[in-house]
């Protein structure tokens, strides 16, 4: 999640903005009205930050109709330094509308990431029963602290809101939770109201493993227990923890699902999230789950959370649509980094739970000028002047054999995806897809996921391409893969290629972009 380079960071620092516990000053993030958010790349219809860098979202919250999105920033270059929390609201989860910087970094740290609650009950006393608070917790990262070596330089903190997230105050008794036993990597808490018990639960991260934690207030916290040291992916620290609990679909039973991104250690390299479903009884979270499960089998799906405050217990996600492993060298100028589109999670049970994952029904309103077709066959080819701002969706009947789906342009680079019977897996290839030499692990192979079918003998496929980006949905989300790749040109070429299948039911939809 954060790479720390010391030089960079050392240099970026110089003049860094601090705040101390008041409110902190609005400055409004300003657009680039000479570009109109048109840049090489620039995604039209995921959310993109203005300008300069962003990673994690953060602060998930959904409030009196408005959908609150904070995210990690850095408002002073499009490389990762002194984290901020930027802010976006949206009445869709498709359309946003950026707002001024919630966060500044203090002489406590970097404000790293988090979540955030509506205090409804006014629990912490922070506001009022009538005006109750939007209280935001996060990990403070001691810059100082880490280069003097030192272990203890993450603890958490909060801050609240009485204008639902307009203006922020940082509580005068920050840290709420320290780290007296010098846990190095020792963040990223997510909060949630657990109506059982009747109090506040903290999930965070300790390196290896999650720690849960109880409150009454959101000021003072109880350690309850850990999890995870002998569960799960190890390939390298977890982060972004997400715990909260789904009706397995078709059924009355109620599961807990915990999410834990890792980095590196994911499937195809890098930056990945993995879960677990299981049981939380208010203290502690187990499961008999054996193997790693994971979210998105792509390499551009990191960090993601849910939000908080969404009627009925759904739950949706979005992630940061990147990979540490080049995040910071992608081929953007004025800003970099997207998010993934919006996700509802289900959760379902065939032999063993699995999540689904697929773009909120709103996705579907910004579709138009849409064809269709009642097959498609080997080597048909589909023209359009651009398939980078399109959606595909199309079902395959009987048993899926082997096809391939490949966007190509005028400078001949190409992207692919299809399915592999041999292997029984779904794949992208997008070794040849543009500008690929920024950093060498960005196309050093093929992606593949292994086929979870949720289909009876009819597979459904929903593929979604942006300026510099795809995600592919098998089953309504059984199956996802999520890339970014940078293409010379738009892709204005789509060509099937498969002697014993055929693309059914396809439709081809522009989707409108999101920035005015």
């Amino acid at each position: 999640m954060r790479i720390i380079l010391f030089l960079l960071v050392f240099l970026s620092c110089i003049g860094c903005k601090k705040e101390d516990t008041t409110h902190i000053k609005k400055e409004t993030i300003p657009e680039n009205s000479v570009s109109n958010f048109r840049e090489s790349y620039r995604p039209q219809y995921h959310f993109t930050p203005p300008t300069k860098w962003m990673n994690d979202p953060n602060g998930l919250l959904f409030y009196k109709g408005t959908y609150h999105l904070f995210y990690q920033y850095y408002p002073d270059a499009i490389v990762w330094g002194p984290m901020h929390w930027g802010h976006a609201t949206s009445t869709d989860l498709i359309s946003w509308t950026h707002q001024p910087i919630a966060l500044y970094p203090d002489k406590l740290g970097y404000i790293f990431s988090g979540s955030a609650v509506m205090d409804i009950n006014n629990t912490s006393g922070l506001g009022t029963k009538d005006n109750p608070p939007m209280v935001a917790i996060f990990t403070y990262h001691l810059m100082e602290g880490e280069k003097a070596g030192r272990n203890d330089f993450q603890t958490q903190g909060i801050a609240y809101s009485l204008d639902e997230g307009h203006t922020w105050t940082k509580y005068k008794g920050n840290p709420v939770i320290g780290n007296p036993t010098s846990i190095r990597d020792f963040r990223d808490p997510k909060v949630m109201w657990h109506e059982a018990s009747q109090q506040w639960i903290l999930t965070l991260v300790a390196g290896d493993h999650a720690k849960f934690y109880s409150s009454s207030d959101l000021k003072s916290w109880t350690h309850l227990s850990d999890f995870g040291k002998d569960k799960g992916a190890h390939g390298g620290v977890w982060e972004c923890p997400d715990l909260f609990p789904l009706q397995v679909t078709g059924t009355d039973q109620i599961k807990w699902v915990l999410l834990i991104s890792i980095n590196p250690g994911a499937p195809n390299g890098g930056s990945g999230t993995q879960y677990f479903v299981g049981d939380f009884d208010g203290t502690t979270f187990t499961t008999t789950q054996k193997e790693p499960k994971w979210i998105d089998y792509g390499t551009d799906n990191y960090a993601g959370i849910t939000y908080n405050g969404l009627p009925d217990n759904e739950r949706t996600f979005i992630g940061w649509m990147s990979n540490w492993n080049y995040a910071q060298q992608t081929p953007t100028k004025e800003w970099r980094s997207a998010m993934t589109l919006s996700r509802k999670l289900t959760l379902h049970n065939k032999k063993t739970y699995y999540l689904k994952s697929y773009p909120v029904h709103t996705i579907d309103n910004y579709s138009y000028d849409t064809n269709t077709y009642d097959s498609i066959t080997n080597g048909f080819s589909l023209t359009s002047r651009n398939f980078n701002e399109m959606r595909i969706d199309f079902t395959i009947e009987g048993v899926l054999k082997d096809f391939q789906i490949q966007f190509s342009n005028i400078p001949n680079n190409k992207l692919s995806i299809g399915y592999r019977k041999d292997e029984d897996a779904f794949f992208i290839d997008r070794r040849a897809s543009g500008e690929i030499d920024f950093e060498p692990r960005f196309a050093e192979k093929i992606h593949t996921a292994p086929a979870l079918l949720d289909s009876n003998g009819r597979t459904t496929f929903s593929i979604f391409l942006d300026a510099s980006s795809i995600e592919f949905f098998v089953d309504q989300g059984a199956t996802v893969i999520t890339d970014q790749f940078f293409p010379e040109q738009p892709f204005t070429v789509m060509t099937f290629t498969s002697e014993k299948t055929k693309m059914e039911d396809v439709t081809v939809s522009k989707i409108k972009r999101i920035w005015n």
